[in-house]
């Protein structure tokens, strides 16, 4: 494992450089004039003065080349300075650290309750295919997967904050208002969990050393979890690092709906305004997040595993 994690950490670096240049390439694709559109949302006026947007574009450094922008903002990044946000005039990392502590509190939310929820369904179910269980899992799990982010939460709040209103609707800092949210962003990676663990686990308890511990005489119930639903959780420990980057990156829709002020909701403003400091910034951080969640997934993984952990060389 020491040396797995070696190697993982030696290609981090390759990732982060990938991650610097599409990040900064991505934005100025679409062929908008950021500098236009900053004047504009400023000035409120359709066509500024040519001579301001002259002097706008020296200031942001945006009249130079592609290259010599690059290095400006890759030099500066390396130094721990994100930049400064065109749109609010404050320093990019005073508005991405408190945003990305409210995703990251979300984020973690939203696992630990597809944990608690995905997993024991799973692993129940898997005891009796086919069952009564079995069948109100599969329907529920395609459900949690087919269903939209945004039109859960609506179908949420209409039914919790408006017909019973018993949970507000919108906002952050309480923990009432982190519940639907933390349900919403939590109802696909539960879904997909329980799917997994059951698969996992009808195939574990197939195997040889779990016949062998039922012919000893061991209850159902611990041969259903320590043999059978221990391996049964790698495959969702594996992905539980894609799920933290993926829901990090993609709670957009979950964050702008609760109004919640995390990383998602930052990065859509910043994209609506034209802010490239901050979307650079935030995806840039977002993608480093990812990775290392993933290393410490796939780490985990391999503890849980001891077949896979032999293997690894």
């Amino acid at each position: 494992m020491t040396a797995l994690l070696l190697r993982r950490l030696l290609a981090l670096p390759l990732v982060v450089v990938a991650a610097a240049v599409l990040v900064f390439l991505l934005p100025r694709f679409s062929g908008q004039d950021t500098a236009l559109a900053v004047l504009r949302s400023r000035t409120g006026e359709a066509d500024p003065d040519p001579a301001v947007l002259a002097a706008l574009r020296e200031r942001f450094g945006l009249d130079g080349s592609w290259w010599d922008q690059f290095t400006a903002w890759a030099g500066a990044v390396l130094t721990g300075d994100l930049g400064v946000s065109y749109t609010a005039r404050t320093p990019v990392s005073g508005l991405l650290w408190p945003a990305l502590g409210v995703s990251l509190t979300l984020t973690v939310a939203a696992l630990v309750v597809a944990g608690l929820v995905g997993i024991p369904a799973g692993v129940h179910a898997a005891r009796r295919p086919g069952g009564r269980l079995d069948r109100a899992l599969t329907a529920g799990s395609v459900l949690g997967v087919a269903v939209p982010e945004f039109v859960l939460g609506t179908v949420l709040v209409l039914t919790f904050a408006v017909t019973v209103p018993v949970l507000p609707a919108t906002g952050w800092g309480s923990p009432a208002q982190a519940v639907l949210p933390v349900v919403t962003l939590a109802a696909f990676p539960a879904a997909l969990a329980a799917q997994l663990v059951r698969a996992e686990t009808i195939d574990v308890l197939g195997r040889v050393h779990v016949t062998v511990a039922r012919s000893k005489g061991l209850p159902d119930r611990v041969v259903l979890w320590r043999h059978g639903g221990r391996l049964a959780l790698t495959s969702v420990t594996s992905l539980s690092g894609l799920f933290l980057g993926g829901l990090l990156g993609g709670s957009v829709v979950v964050e702008v709906l609760f109004s919640v002020p995390g990383v998602g909701r930052l990065l859509y403003d910043a994209v609506l305004g034209q802010d490239l400091p901050v979307v650079q910034a935030g995806l840039l951080v977002v993608i480093v997040l990812a990775a290392l969640a993933g290393i410490a997934a796939e780490l985990l993984a391999l503890a849980l595993d001891p077949v896979a952990r032999s293997a690894v060389r």
